[in-house]
C-alpha cells in the first residue's frame, strides 16, 4: 500500500513536472513546430571553452541568462532564415563565414549580425529580400552632394566608426544623444562612447552607396522582424534579452 503510494504520488510529480515545464529541451518553435535545444547547449559550451571565456558572465547570474537568450535568438534567426532559403529554392553552399564592419554590424542589431556572419542561410535570405532595395529616391546632379549630413564617431570594443545616428538602432541612438560626449553606453545589445560629432558633405558617389548599404539593411531588418513575430513563438526562459516583461532585464524607462 505504501509503496504503491509512493509510486502513484512520483508519478503525479513527474507529470506535474512535466506539464509545468512543457517547453524543456525546446529552444523554440518554428512554424509551430519545437526545435530541439541541444544546439544552444553546444554553442554555449563551446563559448564557454572557448578563448574569451573569461570575459563571460558568472554561471547562474543574471547576466548568464541574458547571454544564454541572446545565444537562443541568435540560433532561431538563423533557423528562420535556414527555412526561408529552403522555401525560396537559395543556395547556400560553399560560403564561409564573413566578418562585418562595425558601422554594418551595429545598423543589422547585435543578433542578427552574429547570425549573418556565422549563417550561410541568412546571408542568401539576405541577398534575396534586399535585391530589389533602393536608396533615397531623391536625384541630385552629380556635382551636387547635397545638403550637410552629422555623422558620429563611435568607439566600440571591437573598433571604431563613423555612421549617421539615424542609421544606428534606435535604442542605441537615443542612449547616445542623451549621454554626454565620451561616456560609455550600453543598448540594444551594444556597447559604444560617441567620440565626436562633424557634419559633412559626402562625396555623391560615396554617399549613394552608403545610403544603398543602410537601406538594405534597413529593409532586412524589418523583414527579419516581420517573419520572426509571424513563423516564431519563443518559450519562458529563452524570451529576447531585450523584453522588458523578462525578469533579467534591467534596462528600465
Amino acid at each position: 500500500m505504501s509503496r504503491h503510494h509512493h509510486e502513484h504520488h512520483d508519478h503525479s510529480e513527474r507529470h506535474e513536472h512535466a506539464h509545468a515545464h512543457p517547453h524543456a529541451g525546446v529552444l523554440g518553435l518554428l512554424d509551430g513546430r519545437p526545435l530541439d535545444r541541444a544546439e544552444l547547449d553546444r554553442r554555449l559550451a563551446a563559448l564557454r571553452a572557448g578563448p574569451r571565456s573569461a570575459a563571460l558572465p558568472v554561471a547562474g547570474s543574471a547576466e548568464d541568462r541574458q547571454l544564454t537568450r541572446w545565444v537562443a535568438q541568435v540560433l532561431l534567426t538563423e533557423a528562420l532564415c535556414a527555412a526561408e532559403a529552403a522555401e525560396r529554392g537559395l543556395d547556400c553552399t560553399g560560403t564561409a563565414p564573413v566578418r562585418l564592419d562595425q558601422r554594418a554590424a551595429v545598423e543589422l542589431g547585435s543578433i542578427t549580425a552574429a547570425a549573418f556572419e556565422g549563417s550561410a542561410a541568412v546571408r542568401a535570405v539576405y541577398r534575396a529580400v534586399t535585391a530589389d532595395t533602393v536608396a533615397d529616391p531623391v536625384r541630385r546632379p552629380a556635382a551636387d552632394p547635397g545638403p550637410p549630413v552629422e555623422l558620429w564617431r563611435l568607439a566600440t570594443p571591437d573598433g571604431e566608426f563613423e555612421a549617421a545616428p539615424e542609421s544606428l538602432p534606435a535604442e542605441l541612438a537615443a542612449a547616445l544623444s542623451r549621454a554626454p560626449e565620451g561616456r560609455p553606453v550600453t543598448a540594444g545589445g551594444w556597447t559604444a562612447t560617441l567620440t565626436a560629432r562633424r557634419t559633412a558633405r559626402p562625396h555623391p558617389a560615396d554617399r549613394c552607396g552608403q545610403l544603398l548599404e543602410s537601406a538594405r539593411r534597413t529593409a532586412f531588418t524589418r523583414w527579419l522582424d516581420h517573419a520572426r513575430a509571424a513563423r516564431l513563438t519563443l518559450v519562458p526562459g529563452l524570451e529576447h534579452p531585450g523584453d522588458p516583461a523578462q525578469p533579467d532585464n534591467h534596462h528600465r524607462h
